[in-house]
């Protein structure tokens, strides 16, 4: 009976002993883990605590934090996530974040994840699973962490994908896996859009490249993460839409094409801007005035009417000043005074012998405005006849009709204006636009500078026709400020949505262009296209359309004479009125 008694004694004393080891225990993974989310605040800054899961340890270390908390019990939430700080998210297990809610994934997707794991649980799934929801910051600590200090940090590119890290040691939780992905693929679709991406083939190795502006981009974006681009091709009878659907469905990470952004929503599966243009209209640079026409181009209606204006008031000075009186005067003797008449032509006229001041102050104002008149009217007309002025330029979209104009544009491109709902693009008349339905085709007469319409462009494009027309003796289409869609529009790279290395691709554009490449490729895409023999300098329909410079002929000068001619006629039917009212009188 004494045994029994001394062993339940000890059994006792035992068991009141368990609770207080459990707490410590309890207590030095509250400890453990302050100090390591201590550490993590430390190495990245955060203000923002995310906790998925139930009731776990995370939950006691959030008074002792004192920062905000956001409780997700129950794995997602409808909440979109809209915190622009950083945040740190803490799992209660490997199953607490189900990442229902796309949108708030997409935001938190490259914020830090702290898994809590029980002890028997192999990290090796744990990144795993996590690396299929493609979340790749991951750090693991299971329920000993209190004792080992041993944290599990998943590694992408690596086998096992995870390795040990202890809490004292100054190595580095978190890293940026996709600094170097050994040679994985980049799976991208190029599209068959001279000059941005062009294939050829080097001569010295046999191999296929690609050179533009855009393919330049992606090559040495996949040197510099040391990863393997993965190219697909696009079919020769397909356009950009296809790229967009199949980056859009997840089965590519990019597409090799540019592709306008206007509504936030599609900014999802969209980089950083890689060019700010503005999509306007290429207009024909309107065509000279013939030169028939240019003699009654250089005097304007209200030049004439002035000018008419002082023929009369000399004429009336005239006549009243060769007998100080308004005897002569009538409107047959002041329109068709010949003195001013001659004076304003600048041709010889008689001068009375015995004129008087007054007089002799008329001829004086009258020889003088003679010699302005005529001198100017030399000058423009010379001026003109080497460089004859443009017929009236399009200034609106109603003025297409006005000039009976066309303006080009391809099936795809006017379905995705009609879709964005374009304000200044309803401002087009229907019947002013010709639709391609090719988009080859429109790519093909557009490129080879076809003078027969207008086109829609944007300012990445422009900039090749601008490059291409300094070999022109005169460029042939311009770019229109007035005819704008929009001023300003960003033209970006299409990605995949959850794409987890955009934020490097960012990076990797916005350096390309402060280092000034994506300015020198585009300025050097025409030449580039030139040389591997795509397009040639000057297209053939502009070899046929081109001829060499005018000089005058009769046919120029016709307008003069048949001015010549009625002016003639004119003064002979007067002349027989004259003599005839003159016989009358004699008659008398």
């Amino acid at each position: 009976m004494t045994p029994l008694v001394i062993l339940l004694l000890c059994l006792g004393q035992a068991g009141a002993q368990f609770p207080e080891i459990s707490a410590e225990s309890d207590s030095d993974l509250e400890e453990a883990l302050l100090s390591l989310i201590l550490k993590l605040r430390q190495d990245e800054f955060f203000d923002n605590l995310l906790i998925y899961g139930r009731d776990c340890i995370f939950h006691q270390l959030t008074k002792s934090l004192g920062v905000s908390t956001v409780l997700v019990t129950l794995g997602s939430t409808n909440f979109d996530w809209a915190f622009s700080s950083l945040t740190l998210i803490l799992c209660c297990d490997d199953e607490a974040e189900d990442g229902e809610n796309q949108r708030t994934f997409m935001k938190t997707q490259r914020n830090r994840r702290l898994i809590y794991i029980e002890e028997n649980m192999e990290p090796e799934k744990v990144c795993n699973g996590y690396f299929e929801d493609e979340a790749y910051n991951v750090a693991i600590v299971k329920e000993d962490f209190g004792r080992s200090n041993i944290i599990y940090t998943c590694r992408l590119f690596q086998k096992p994908n995870f390795e040990q890290v202890s809490l004292r040691e100054a190595k580095p939780i978190y890293i940026e896996n996709f600094r170097n992905m050994q040679g994985s693929h980049i799976r991208a679709m190029r599209e068959l859009m001279p000059p941005r991406t062009m294939a050829y083939e080097d001569k010295k190795t046999g191999k296929k490249k690609l050179i533009g502006y855009v393919a330049n981009l992606f090559t040495n974006f996949a040197q510099r993460l040391n990863a393997t681009l993965e190219l697909y091709i696009i079919q020769e009878n397909s356009n950009g839409r296809e790229i967009l659907l199949n980056v859009r469905a997840g089965i590519l990470d990019m597409g090799m094409m540019l592709e306008t952004y206007v509504h936030p929503k599609s900014l999802d599966t969209a980089s950083y801007p890689y060019i700010h243009a503005p999509y306007c209209v290429m207009l024909q640079v309107p065509a000279k005035l013939p030169y028939n026409l240019v003699y009654g181009k250089i005097l304007d209606p209200p030049v004439l009417g002035i000018l008419f204006v002082l023929f009369c008031i000399l004429s009336v000075l005239l006549i009243y000043s060769r007998k100080k009186s308004w005897q002569d005067l009538s409107l047959a003797n002041v329109l068709l005074n010949d003195v001013s008449l001659r004076g304003l032509l600048g041709q010889s006229f008689p001068f009375p012998s015995n004129a008087s001041k007054h007089l002799r102050l008329i001829f004086i104002i009258l020889c003088f405005a003679s010699v302005m008149l005529t001198t100017m009217y030399a000058a423009y007309l010379q001026s003109y006849f080497t460089n004859p002025p443009s017929e009236p330029t399009i200034r609106s979209f109603q003025d297409f009709t006005k000039f009976n104009k066309k303006l080009a544009i391809s099936r795809f491109e006017l379905d995705e204006l009609r879709m964005t709902n374009n304000s200044r693009f309803k401002d087009i008349n229907e019947k002013d636009l010709v639709v391609i339905e090719d988009s080859n085709e429109f790519i093909r007469i557009r490129d080879s500078l076809n003078q027969s319409y207008s086109y829609l462009v944007t300012g990445d494009h422009w900039s090749t026709c601008e490059e291409q027309q300094k070999m022109f003796k005169e460029p042939v289409f311009y770019l229109s400020n007035d005819l704008c869609l929009s001023h300003l529009i960003p033209i970006a790279i299409p990605v995949r949505r959850f794409l987890p290395y955009r934020h490097l691709f960012d990076e990797h554009i916005m350096s390309q262009n402060e280092f000034g490449l994506v300015g020198y490729w585009r300025a050097h895409s025409f030449l580039d296209m030139v040389r591997l023999g795509i397009r040639p300098l000057v297209s053939e329909d502009l070899r046929q359309t081109k001829t060499n410079d005018k000089s005058l002929i009769l046919k120029d000068v016709s307008w003069v004479l048949e001015l010549y001619l009625a002016a003639m006629v004119f003064s002979i039917c007067c002349f027989i009125l004259e003599v005839l009212s003159a016989r009358e009188r004699f008659s008398r």
